[in-house]
C-alpha cells in the first residue's frame, strides 16, 4: 500500500465560527494513493486537479446511477408475504442517467467505455490496456476526456 499524509479541507468547517482547534479549516489525512487509478495519477502528477475533479464527478454520478445503471423490473419474480413491490427508481437516479447520458455524448462511445471503466468501475489502465502503447494511448485519451468533462462542468476552461 502506497499511503500519505495529505492536507485537505476540512468538510465540517464551520465559517461563522472562528479557525480553532476544534473548527480547523484544513486538516491532515490519511490518504491511501492506490485507492484508484485516478488516486495514482493525480499522485503521480499525470493529471491535473481539474481533470482529478472531474473524475470523482463521474465516479459520484455512476455510483448515484447504481454502478451499472438503475435496474429493470423483473416481471417474474413472485412476491411473498411480506415483500412488497420492488422501490420505484428515485429521482436522483433519473438525474445520474440523464448525466452520463451527456457525458456519453460529450466523449463518444468509445472514450465514455474508457472513462467508464477507470473511473466508474475502478479498473487500472493495465487493465484496460495490455501493451506499453496501449497504456500510453488509454492514458492520453483520458486525460483528454477528463479534460472535456472539466469543461462541461466549468471545473476548467479551455487553454
Amino acid at each position: 500500500m502506497d499511503i500519505r499524509r495529505v492536507t485537505m479541507e476540512n468538510p465540517y468547517f464551520n465559517g461563522s465560527h472562528e479557525i480553532s482547534q476544534a473548527n480547523p479549516k484544513v486538516m491532515q489525512v490519511v490518504k491511501n494513493l492506490r485507492e484508484s487509478a485516478i488516486e495514482t495519477l493525480f499522485a503521480r502528477h499525470k493529471i491535473d486537479r481539474a481533470q482529478k475533479e472531474a473524475a470523482d464527478r463521474f465516479r459520484l454520478i455512476w455510483e448515484m446511477c447504481g454502478g451499472a445503471g438503475s435496474g429493470a423490473i423483473d416481471y417474474t419474480r413472485e412476491h411473498v408475504d411480506g415483500g412488497g413491490a420492488r422501490d420505484p427508481i428515485a429521482q436522483r437516479q433519473v438525474d445520474a442517467g440523464k448525466a452520463l447520458s451527456q457525458c456519453r455524448n460529450l466523449l463518444g462511445a468509445r472514450n465514455y467505455a474508457l472513462v467508464r471503466k477507470i473511473c466508474g468501475e475502478g479498473y487500472g489502465l493495465q487493465q484496460v490496456a495490455t501493451t506499453k502503447r496501449g497504456h500510453l494511448t488509454a492514458a492520453d485519451n483520458l486525460r483528454a476526456s477528463l479534460d472535456d468533462l472539466a469543461e462541461m462542468w466549468g471545473l476548467k476552461q479551455r487553454e
